[in-house]
């Protein structure tokens, strides 16, 4: 009997307990392990934090809906990853043994490496729930009394498409309102271009952004870095193409999120042969770490190096399309093994997102992520807008009736009429 222990209940983790309980034998058990008792649909942080959507419209408890699959759910939350002795140590004190491990944390969000960042210091976030609650909070005491918003990504950051989001949604929200004219908005990016997205652009991206930018009246500043934040200043260094240091900024703000750069989280940070400098967990082209070859890791957590150099640093998105495929392929090698078989399923490392703007949005594939590509396509409508709404009751409805199938890759190709985007595994 083998025992398959999944850590972190996210938009990885959770479709991953899903896949390998559907590909294990009799005999094998998972356990999903993740910190709290319930699961959040990450992408509708945006909507939640101007309060278009409630925290309990996008989560559910994830024990009853995993164990009706035969999964056991362990919400205790890991201290550290004990990979020589096979065991998780848990924030209780007590351990977790396993045969086989599957790293689906996500990342640690690294507020800490700008002064004054984050919930904590003076800007705001969307990438947990907890924080868009709070975000939610000071747009209703900004609203009340409007000013400057700054809004954008530091350096280091890779996830940009939700700045973006974030960015359209709130000018939206400031239309209804009827308070837009009162709120000058700057858009400040580590991105070299308006468009980047981390990924050297996709199609148009680049034109239609900065089209809908300026159409929206955002300024912008591009290859940017954040030095400091003050209540109500951000100071900013934008560079030029070589890298070096161009003209500084000093931003008066009345409301500002900013995406932080991304490192891995605290329970596998610094296990040597595990990640990488900055705690990403090294996998090969299977998804297996090199060197405890029954460690596998999936999603945001995974290291993968830039798409390109940039002039100021920039990493590679990891997107749900991406994910649902890496956690197929190391569902599947995972059944290899015990089978008595080499991992032989790779995952396709294919950009596809979808990105709300309020009232519109965008849509990207890059097939493969890498340039050149076989798919090179981007492109913006109400569609979008309405796709991505569709999704999320979709995606939740799946998890919560332990649908195996892989929801994004699925919805997104109906969403496109894109129909040769499915991942070959």
């Amino acid at each position: 009997m083998a025992h398959v222990v999944v850590m972190g209940a996210g938009l990885g983790g959770m479709p991953m307990a899903y896949e390998m309980k559907e590909l294990l034998r009799p005999q094998d058990r998972v356990t999903l392990v993740g910190q709290g008792e319930n699961y959040h649909f990450v992408p509708s942080n945006p909507w939640v934090a101007v309060r278009w959507r409630k925290r309990s419209d996008i989560e559910i408890p994830i024990a009853p809906h995993v164990g009706r699959k035969g999964i056991a759910y362990d919400g205790r939350g890991v201290k550290r990853v004990q990979p020589k002795e096979n065991r998780l140590e848990m924030n209780d004190g007590s351990s977790l043994e396993y045969d086989y491990l599957v790293i689906a944390t996500g990342p640690k969000l690294a507020f800490d490496e700008v002064e004054g960042l984050g919930p904590d210091g003076n800007t705001q976030s969307i990438c947990h729930v907890d924080h868009a609650e709070k975000g939610a909070s000071a747009w209703d005491e900004f609203v009340k009394a409007p000013g400057p918003i700054v809004v954008g990504a530091v350096q280091g950051a890779s996830c940009f498409g939700p700045a973006y989001e974030f960015c359209f949604i709130m000018e939206t929200d400031l239309r209804r309102r009827k308070i837009r004219d009162k709120v000058p908005m700057t858009f400040v990016t580590a991105e070299p271009y308006i468009g980047h997205l981390g990924l050297g652009g996709v199609g148009d991206s680049k034109s239609m952004l900065e089209s809908a930018m300026r159409d929206k009246h955002v300024k912008w500043i591009c290859n940017a870095k954040v030095t400091k934040v003050e209540p109500g200043k951000m100071h900013v260094t934008e560079h030029d193409e070589d890298g070096k240091p161009k003209k500084e900024h000093v931003l008066p703000f009345a409301y500002s999120m900013m995406l932080p750069a991304f490192k891995g989280v605290d329970a596998v940070f610094g296990i040597e042969g595990l990640t990488n400098p900055r705690g990403f967990i090294l996998i090969d082209e299977h998804q297996r770490n090199p060197t405890y070859k029954n460690i596998y890791s999936v999603g945001v957590c995974v290291a993968i190096p830039p798409v390109e150099v940039t002039p100021v640093p920039t990493g590679a998105p990891k997107t749900g399309f991406m994910i649902e495929s890496m956690v197929t392929a190391a569902a599947h090698n995972i059944r290899e093994e015990l089978d008595g078989k080499a991992p032989s399923h790779k995952a396709t490392w294919n950009a596809v997102c979808l990105a709300d703007m309020g009232d519109t949005g965008i849509a990207f594939v890059a097939l493969p992520q890498i340039p050149p590509r076989n798919v090179n396509w981007f492109s913006e409508g109400k569609w979008v807008h309405l796709a991505k709404v569709g999704f999320e009751k979709y995606f939740l409805r799946k998890l919560r009736k332990g649908v195996i199938e892989p929801a994004f890759e699925r919805y997104i190709m109906r969403a496109i009429g894109i129909t040769k985007l499915k991942a070959k595994h």
